[in-house]
This record gives C-alpha cells, structure tokens and sequence, in this order.
C-alpha cells in the first residue's frame, strides 16, 4: 500500500512540475509578443501626425479678423514623417490657415535644416510664416565670420529664401480693419535704452581698433550695428500699437502665471505694448512630456514636479492671469528628456487655432 501511495505522490509532484514548465513556456513566448505588439502600436501612434482645431474665443476681436486661424507648430527637431514629410502632408490635407507660427527647436541636433525645409514645401508660398529660434537652435545673427557678409545665419538666410520671416521684431498683419501682431515675447521685458547702451560701447570699443580687426571682429561689428538698428525701428514700432489691436506672443519656453503677473504690474494701462493687451501666447519646448501612458499623460517631467505630473504647464491651453497659453505638444523629441528617448504613445501634433468673437 505505501509504494503505491508514493506512486500518486510521484506522480502528482510530476504532473505540477509538467503544468509549471508549460506556464513558464507559455509566459516565455507571452512577453516577446507583447513586447513587439507594444511596439508595433507605439509606432502607429508615434510616426502619425495629428492635426487639431482649437477654437479660441477672443472677446476683443475685430469682426474682419472672425476665424482668422493660426497653424501653430513646434519643436520639429529635424525629424521626418516619411519621404518629403508624407504623414504631415496627409494630416494638413487641403487645410486652410491665414498663418503658420513656429515657436523654436525646428532644426535638428547638429542644425539640419532640409526636414524643415520639406516641411515648408507643403504650404502655400503666400501663407506669412514666422519663427523663432529655440534654445536648441543655432544663433539667427551671426557674429563670427562665416563665409558672407550677411549677419544672418546660413540656416535663417534659407528661411528667409523660402518665405519665413524670423521673427526679432513685432510684425503687423492686417485683414481690412483688423490689426494682428505677432510679438517675441522677450521684446514685452527688454531695457531699449540699457541695451542700447551695451552695444553701443561694444561697438565703439571696436572701432577704436580698426587696424587690427580680425574677420570675427568685423562679423561682430555688423552683427552689433544691426543689432542697434533693431533697437531703433523697436522704439518705433512700439508706438505703433493700440488698445484694439490684436497681439499674439511667441515664446519658446512657456511662461508661468507668476511671470505674466508681474510683466501685468511692472506696466501701465496705457502702455498698450505689453502683455497686458496680449489676446493669445503661443509655446512649445516639451514636446508633449516626450513619453505618455493612455489615460496618465506625461510619464516624468522634471521640470514639472517628476513623475505623472499631468499636462497642464506641458501640452495644450491653459490661462494665466486670464491671458490663453497655448503650449503644442510638438513634432519630434528632445534629448533633454535621457532616459526616455523618441515619442512613447505621443503623436507629433499640429495645432489650427482660430479665433472667434463667439463664446464657445
């Protein structure tokens, strides 16, 4: 009786060893078909461009600027969406825009421009384009000697030849009555006179050794006295504004309430350059929170507070002492994000803003 009791229990303790190995077999070939099929559906939603309509009531607005729509693009950092940016020809489709704003980091880590330059080939040629340079990009002015007496930049000079106007100054469009400017918004926080001053006596210190100028030294010269001049036609320009124009700042960085509240204090209502009379902000640089998980958002963002620390202040509208930001989750990713490299689960997004005196 006991061999055959111990024969059920051999048996027994077999037949489980027999079910745990087909588990562990079935778990081993589990996890590589997960893992592929994550990858697979990361790469749908990450290669394909996304383009959405925002709807943004601007109580203030001229009836002749009604619908005046904005294509609001960021942080492209020299990727490509297929050949000759097929994916964002495909999201753009017959689109209809009165402008294209492209608020930084469109160039690609050692300054490639032609992703850009694909890009831009997909918009009309008569659409005004205006772009700031972010913090990843090279300098638009030129200060060593390169090659041309431009003080532009080889990249901005291209831009510039395909249309786009970098913009350094505020930039007066008109649609009948209605006045709409576009505006870096460092101008709205820039000394005129303090940095007149600065380059003014850089300026003269050079001149007073013009024997012995070197070719960097005479790329800085011109890059000083555009600089000077750019101080001028500022002080003019800024006289230009009224109470009933329409302004839209462009900033790289987004700004935070407790900037915006002070930019409000420092000026005076009748100083109607100012943030103060800014109808719409427009940002980029987080690309979105790079990584995000369905239904939990950014995955960590260091700069907002670490991990899950949700979109607000890293992707799409929010407003701060009243005035909209609009931050776009951007187009392609940012090695300021090490650990979470490429676009996880966040599809490189255009944004058509249109403005409406309607309340939504």
């Amino acid at each position: 009786m006991k061999r055959t009791q111990n024969r059920y229990i051999f048996a027994s303790e077999s037949s489980h060893r027999s079910r745990r190995f087909r588990g562990l077999k079935t778990l081993l070939i589990l996890i590589p078909l997960l893992a592929v099929g994550l990858w697979v559906a990361n790469l749908t939603v990450s290669r394909r461009v996304i383009l959405k309509d925002l709807r943004l009531t601007v109580l203030n607005l001229p009836q002749d600027l009604e619908e005046y729509s904005i294509l609001h693009i960021s942080d492209l950092r020299g990727a490509r969406y297929g050949k000759a940016q097929k994916a964002v020809a495909a999201a753009l489709g017959s689109t209809r825009y009165s402008c294209v704003v492209m608020t930084g980091d469109m160039l690609g880590e050692d300054g490639d421009l032609e992703p850009l330059m694909e890009l831009l080939a997909l918009m009309p040629k008569e659409t005004p384009k205006y772009l700031i340079p972010g913090a990843a990009d090279p300098p638009a002015i030129e200060s060593r000697a390169h090659g041309s007496l431009s003080v532009w930049a080889d990249w901005a000079e291209q831009l510039q030849a395909a249309g786009v106007t970098i913009l350094d100054l505020p930039v007066l469009e008109t649609r009948n009555k209605g006045r709409i400017w576009f505006v870096p918004e460092n101008l709205y926080a820039l000394d005129v006179d303090h940095m007149e001053g600065t380059y003014r006596r850089e300026l003269e210190n050079l001149n007073s050794r013009a024997a012995s100028l070197t070719a960097d030294d005479a790329a800085r010269i011109r890059a000083l006295e555009y600089e000077l001049d750019r101080m001028e036609k500022l002080k003019e320009i800024r006289k230009e504004f009224t109470a009933t124009d329409i302004q839209i700042a462009l900033t790289h960085v987004p700004l935070t309430e407790e900037y915006v509240r002070d930019m409000i204090s420092w000026t005076g209502k009748e100083d109607y350059f100012s943030l103060r009379y800014t109808s719409l902000i427009l940002a980029g640089y987080y690309n979105g929170g790079q990584w995000r998980l369905p239904f939990a958002g950014p995955v960590y963002v260091a700069e907002k507070g670490g991990w899950f620390p949700g979109d607000r202040g890293i992707t799409g509208l929010e407003y701060l002492n009243g005035i909209p930001q609009h931050i776009s989750p951007g187009m392609g990713s940012s090695p300021a994000y090490p650990y979470q490299p490429g676009r996880l689960f966040n599809s490189p997004e255009i944004t058509r803003i249109l403005l409406t005196r309607k309340a939504e």
